[in-house]
């Protein structure tokens, strides 16, 4: 039994889980327009595609992308962030392109994660052609759907998902060419090139303490020293939250049996609010990403709701009410 997301969305982020900032929380730089985070959600466009299980869709139907930007868009969330290889996924890198193209028909917004080659000999070059050939092919005037793009203070949003020994000196000098600089936002707080990056994301993990068999081990400790090092290491820069609502690679070709247990909706609860402890009470992140969106072979995707506990509806406080009874803003 399933249900829908979105007033739990909507719920966790305008009421939390009881998570408070302390009164010497560092004052954020970049904040929200309003009382909650831009809702982002990390997007797979490959499957359908060689090495990866069928879900009973295609990532190049049309139709299918344009289902799931409406009910993307129906839960609260303005952009898909896609997982991009470069020329090292061609079927991907057509997707992407149908998905730029019906998010600017929809009124949505799509970014790009680079996901590193792995390489080490010329992986900066590498970094650098790809991001260059992304920039002509989907970021200038006259890339089809390019007003779809995310951007942040006019500068379009490119997230990095490190696998590499890139130079991003070299990076970062090359990128500051365009016009307009992109954001550069890095997957946590690196120990080297922190000044070349915008900002920062958490992505999936349980934490210090490592995966735990029953998948208890959600990631608090985890997401409690990302939101400590990036305002106390990197003041000043754009704080992207993560939040999931579970983990379970086991039908992934490259698993390796880990889990992070859905916790009848608690750990998305969790996940989403926990951000509050450690920024100003009056203060809010501009930017929130799901991780993930449709990734089932990893197990974290919301696309098709979360499975209720025993089979049973959600309690109330998961779904359609808020403190004293009253509905919540969305709820449908």
């Amino acid at each position: 039994m399933l249900f829908r997301a979105s007033t739990f969305l909507v719920a966790c982020l305008l009421f939390g889980s009881g998570f408070s900032a302390p009164a010497q929380a560092p004052p954020l730089q970049y904040t929200a327009q309003g009382n909650s985070p831009e809702l982002l959600a990390a997007y797979e466009a490959w499957f359908g595609g060689p090495g990866h299980m069928a879900v009973g869709y295609s990532s190049d139907d049309p139709r299918t992308l344009q289902k799931q930007i409406d009910d993307a868009k129906a839960i609260g969330i303005s952009a898909f962030v896609v997982d991009w290889y470069g020329d090292r996924e061609p079927w991907i890198d057509r997707n992407y392109a149908l998905l730029q193209k019906l998010a600017a028909k929809k009124h949505f917004q799509i970014a790009m994660m680079y996901d590193e080659s792995g390489l080490h000999d010329g992986d900066t070059d590498k970094v650098i052609a790809d991001l260059t050939m992304f920039q002509d092919k989907y970021l200038k005037d006259h890339s089809p759907g390019h007003k779809a793009y995310l951007t942040f203070e006019n500068r379009p949003m490119i997230f990095i998902f490190p696998d590499a020994q890139t130079d991003w000196d070299r990076v970062r000098a090359a990128v500051d060419q365009w016009k307009p600089a992109p954001l550069l936002i890095m997957e946590n707080v690196p120990d080297k090139y922190t000044s070349d990056f915008d900002g920062f994301y958490p992505w999936v993990s349980p934490g210090p303490k490592g995966w735990s068999a029953d998948g208890s081990n959600w990631g608090e400790q985890y997401l409690a020293d990302f939101y400590q090092n990036v305002t106390k290491r990197a003041p000043g820069k754009i704080i992207v939250g993560g939040a999931w609502a579970g983990f379970d690679d086991s039908k992934a070709s490259w698993g390796l049996n880990r889990h992070i247990a859905v916790r009848c909706g608690q750990t998305l609860r969790d996940t989403m609010s926990l951000w509050r402890r450690y920024v100003p009470p009056d203060q809010t992140i501009p930017f929130l990403m799901i991780e993930t969106w449709n990734d089932y072979e990893e197990g974290s995707a919301i696309e098709s709701g979360l499975p209720a506990c025993g089979g049973q509806p959600q309690p109330k406080s998961l779904t359609v009410e808020a403190e004293g009874g009253q509905p919540l803003a969305g709820a449908r």
